[in-house]
């Protein structure tokens, strides 16, 4: 069976919610830090959640210039994902997001969901700088969600540190069976059984 590579950057990179998306425990899936360069993470109009676009695109919606940092996405890289996996998260991200190939920089080794903090994810609440860029790991190629619609995010980047805090709760647990991105999921992945099961044949 295929297996896929995934760099998350927004509400993904909590493992309860990945979890929650792929209803099962992840333990098929290694994670560590990483960092996507020459991309920018936004905040999505009138939503908890982020859109990330490469910095090209998102020079319009600045009047200043930006460091390397904030050029830089820090999210999480995950292995080991299944086709399964993937058929969920697609319905999660929907359509207003795109699933592209993109390199990933790790910055840590892979661990088992389990060696992280579930109700944080896979970084830390105050993450040290980033190494200079001749300085990082090799990329890993990694499949992730660009954000279609550019004029529909925010100039503010989005703070994963602050999701947790304040919005992190509506997208597992009790709450999630609310909230509509994730009950899509439930829907289609009961709907869709016979196109779930064909994927992993």
């Amino acid at each position: 069976m295929p297996e896929y590579t995934a760099f998350f950057y927004g509400t993904l990179m909590h493992p309860k919610i990945l979890m929650r998306v792929i209803a099962n425990d992840g333990h098929h899936l290694r994670l560590c830090p990483a960092v996507l360069l020459d991309h920018t993470r936004h905040k999505v109009k009138y939503a908890d959640y982020p859109g990330v676009i490469p910095f090209d695109k998102a020079k319009c919606l600045f009047e200043h210039s930006l460091t390397q940092g904030e050029k830089s996405v820090r999210g999480t890289l995950v292995t080991g994902l299944t086709a399964k996996d993937i058929y969920a998260l697609d319905v999660f991200e929907g359509s207003e997001y795109t699933r592209e190939s993109v390199p990933a920089h790790p910055l840590d080794s892979l661990r088992d969901i389990s060696a992280y903090a579930l109700e944080q994810g896979s970084l830390p609440a105050h993450p040290p700088p980033l190494p200079a860029t001749f300085e990082l790991l090799p990329a890993i190629p990694a499949q992730t969600y660009i954000y279609r619609d550019e004029k529909n995010l925010e100039a503010q980047l989005w703070s994963y540190e602050d999701f947790v805090k304040k919005n992190a709760w509506k997208w597992h647990g009790e709450a999630a069976d609310n909230n509509e991105d994730i009950t899509e999921v439930d829907r289609r992945r009961e709907n869709g059984q016979k196109e779930i099961e064909a994927l992993e044949a």
